[in-house]
This record gives structure tokens, C-alpha cells and sequence, in this order.
């Protein structure tokens, strides 16, 4: 089988949960790593799919690999080639495929449920799972591309996950591990949020009973990632 391309565009927000998935299923894939410089490749054919992870930019910044990324989107979506988005992966592929990107009423930061829409695609993809504890770090959120569907929502943010054929964007963070958290969480202090807010937690708050939480997310992302890799090019 050929790779999945795995997109990094910030060193601390790898791939995680994501790549011991791959691994344990014996899906190869192969780290591009767009956060030291390296190129975005023109076409897709060399892989079984794309995964984008997350990053502090935005997609509406000027920068010179972000239109290389959505011509590469699309390119694949032609191709039928799935691809895959974690938070601003998400953004970028809603972006690619017709939706915009602006700033979401509240930054949704730590843990948050998110609650399964009540649609065929959100049952095929998260199975009996109705709502769960996802991971969240994002003052920014996208619109709906045309024609897709989505399958989750957030009390904080609207569209959480949304899916076009084999193609899943999502909002929140399903790829978390322990050590990824308390990375993030040595930025927390620059997100210059309310300590207090319904929608951001502290660090504190974000460790409790953290090995339990991460473990109930990695079975959620056990679902989706099963239903994405179903998809992948031979």
C-alpha cells in the first residue's frame, strides 16, 4: 500500500494517537514536515491519503505553503483520494472545498463534549457513540463546505466534524495523547483567555483524571480513523 502523507505544520502538534493507530494496523504513512520547510508535493497520487494536523496559524494568513495545501485538497478529493483534518487540517480542508474560515464566538480550549448528530454519515462514522469528551484548542472555526454533512457540534462551536464521501474534517482534537497535552499546555499562558470561562480550561483542569479522559478519545478516534482508512487507495 502506498503511504497516508501526514502533515505537520507545527512542531508540537504532530501526529499522535493518529500515527499509533497507522502502526497498529499496519498502515504505513510518511511525515511531511511543512513546520521545517519542507515542500507540499503538487499531487496526491503517491499516497493512500492525507492527513492534516493541527497548527497556531490561520488559513486565512498569508502564507506561501497554505495554497499549495488546498490545490492539493482538491486535487485529491478529484482523485478520490481520502483526506483527513485535525482542527486546522479541518479549517483548510473545509476551505479547499468551498467553506470559509472565521473566528468562532469564544476560544474553545481543554476538554468539551461534543455531541453526535442524529444523521446516517455521523452513525456510520462514530458507530453507537452519541457524545463524548473531545480535546480542544481554537479561537477560529470553518463553514460548511457544499454538500457536505455534519456529523458533530460542540455547545461552544457549531460544526465540530463534518464529512464529504470519504473525506472527514473535524474541529476538535481526537488525535491527543497525555504527552501532547502537556505540551500544549506550556502555551497555554499566550492564549490571553478569561481564567475563568465556560468555554477554556487551566492546565489544572485539562490533567485531571488525564490518562482516563485520553483514553476514551482514543476509542472515539478508533471509530473514525477505521471508517477513514476503509477508504484508502491501494
Amino acid at each position: 500500500m502506498k503511504p497516508v502523507a501526514i502533515f505537520r505544520h507545527s512542531r508540537t502538534e504532530g501526529p499522535g494517537y493518529f500515527a499509533t493507530f497507522l502502526d497498529a494496523h499496519r498502515v504505513p504513512w510518511r511525515l511531511v514536515k511543512v513546520d521545517a520547510g519542507e515542500i507540499v508535493p503538487a499531487w496526491a497520487h503517491e499516497f493512500s491519503g492525507l492527513a492534516f494536523m493541527g497548527g497556531p496559524m490561520s488559513v486565512n494568513d498569508q502564507l506561501p505553503w497554505i495554497p499549495r495545501v488546498l490545490e492539493l485538497v482538491n486535487r485529491a478529493v478529484e482523485a478520490d483520494i481520502p483526506v483527513l483534518g485535525h482542527c486546522l487540517g479541518g479549517q483548510l480542508i473545509a476551505r479547499a472545498l468551498g467553506g470559509e474560515v472565521t473566528l468562532n464566538p469564544v476560544k474553545e480550549i481543554g476538554w468539551g463534549t461534543v455531541i453526535v448528530e442524529d444523521n446516517a454519515p455521523a452513525r456510520e462514522w462514530f458507530g453507537e457513540t452519541r457524545k463524548f469528551s473531545a480535546f480542544h484548542w481554537h479561537g477560529e472555526t470553518f463553514s460548511l463546505p457544499p454538500k457536505a454533512t455534519r456529523i458533530a457540534a460542540s455547545p461552544f462551536c457549531a460544526n465540530q466534524a463534518f464529512v464529504l464521501g470519504r473525506h472527514l474534517g473535524m474541529q476538535c482534537h481526537v488525535e491527543m495523547t497525555p504527552e501532547l497535552i502537556r505540551s500544549w499546555c506550556e502555551e497555554w499562558e499566550g492564549e490571553r483567555v478569561p481564567k475563568a470561562s465556560p468555554s477554556v480550561q487551566t492546565p489544572e483542569q485539562m490533567f485531571e483524571r488525564l490518562e482516563e479522559r485520553v483514553g476514551s478519545l482514543n476509542r472515539v478516534a478508533d471509530a473514525l480513523y477505521d471508517s477513514w482508512i476503509e477508504g484508502l487507495k491501494e
